[in-house]
């Protein structure tokens, strides 16, 4: 097992990523900020789904994906129907304009890292996004993140009083 140090590393590594995710955000069309691009790409990439679902797998609050959500379905992206199941769920599917939203920003990904990446070799490339899913996979929905136990406290019996 790695040592502490290259750990150390590693998250410094991850700090110094966020460059790289806003300039990714920058070459976003007009109108898709990160958030949204992350819910057209989940929704392209599991199919249909209930809100508490995409929340789950952005990991943020309902709150949240409810405002993604909404700025979708206002630019025709998104809609939301009657879930089958339960009249008082709403599925949540890609429209065509929404499908071609996804399909530019998988462009517009896919040219930024071809010119940033330009000068590795094709294997290097395949060796990240090896890398790049087992980390995500390491931190995949079945794992649980071990808690520190609580500090012991001290009991007492309390005695009921007498009437």
């Amino acid at each position: 097992m790695a040592g502490t140090a290259r750990y150390e590393e590693l998250v410094r590594q991850f700090s110094a990523f966020g460059v790289v995710k806003r300039e990714m955000n920058r070459i976003m069309p007009a109108g898709c900020p990160g958030g949204s691009a992350s819910v057209l790409t989940l929704l392209g990439r599991h199919g249909p789904m209930r809100m508490s679902r995409l929340a789950e797998l952005l990991s943020v609050d309902m709150s949240v994906t409810s405002r993604h959500v909404a700025h979708l379905a206002e630019r025709g992206w998104i809609e939301r129907s009657p879930d089958p199941a339960d009249k008082r769920s709403r599925i949540l599917r890609l429209t065509p304009a929404g499908r071609t939203q996804l399909d530019e920003l998988f462009r517009r990904t896919t040219r930024l890292l071809a010119e940033r990446l330009d000068d590795w070799s094709d294997e290097e490339v395949g060796r990240l996004t090896q890398l790049m899913a087992r980390l995500r996979d390491s931190f995949g929905e079945c794992r649980t993140v071990p808690r520190p136990a609580p500090p012991a406290r001290e009991q007492t019996t309390r005695t009921p009083a007498s009437t």
